[in-house]
């Protein structure tokens, strides 16, 4: 079994020393940064935009993975790929037309994830699986960071490596949320190719070989 992608989000870093996290992350084995835009609409809570992507930027050569927790993410796309993303990962319950702004994101030239909460089925995207390079599993509520992860959700992780298998697609599976040193193993095992982990990371206690 092939050790996932660590991707290390900076909800959980200090704001007041992003420069230090990205460091922690490279010198960690972090291989993406995990970048949360929430837009106190989607999800409660607001955190940053264009401007600190980009100003973290130059800051390191990982690619930035960039989840939109936005509504309407179609017209924010191009500005975050301007801004430095290399994945945009966004939510298909917040767009109507998911198979579009895959299309937006590649005709970029970058990486299209597509994310799903805990309440969302995998059957929801049997029409765009086929397109997307990456699908991400909200295995805690979004919005909020530190909360326990919840465990049927991983359950989803091994619908998608069947539906993966059986069609020949090509999709990275993500898992975010609530993963921990407690917790890690049940993600891995079940077929997760990028761990997201944000406060166990940058606490210490997630130990990553």
């Amino acid at each position: 079994m092939k050790t996932p992608i660590l991707a290390p989000s900076l909800l959980s870093a200090d704001f007041a020393n992003l420069e230090a996290a990205v460091r922690q992350i490279e010198n960690n084995n972090g291989s993406v940064v995990h970048i949360d835009v929430m837009d106190g609409q989607f999800v409660p809570e607001i955190t940053y935009g264009h401007p600190v992507i980009r100003s973290i930027r130059k800051l390191t050569k990982l690619p930035f993975d960039v989840h939109l927790m936005v509504e309407k993410p179609e017209n924010q796309i191009n500005s975050f790929i301007d801004a430095g993303a290399d994945w945009v990962t966004f939510h298909i319950e917040a767009t109507a037309h998911a198979h579009r702004l895959i299309q937006m994101i590649h005709e970029r030239g970058k990486k299209a994830g597509v994310a799903i909460c805990p309440g969302t089925p995998i059957s929801t995207l049997s029409e765009i699986a086929k397109s997307a390079d990456i699908i991400l599993v909200m295995t805690v509520n979004p919005g909020w960071g530190g909360q326990k992860l919840i465990p049927s959700c991983v359950d989803k992780v091994l619908e998608l490596k069947k539906l993966r298998e059986e069609n020949g697609y090509s999709y990275l599976i993500s898992v975010d949320g609530g993963v921990n040193q407690n917790t890690v193993d049940s993600v891995v095992k079940a077929g997760t190719d990028v761990v997201v982990s944000g406060s166990a990371f940058f606490n210490g206690s997630l130990k990553w070989n």
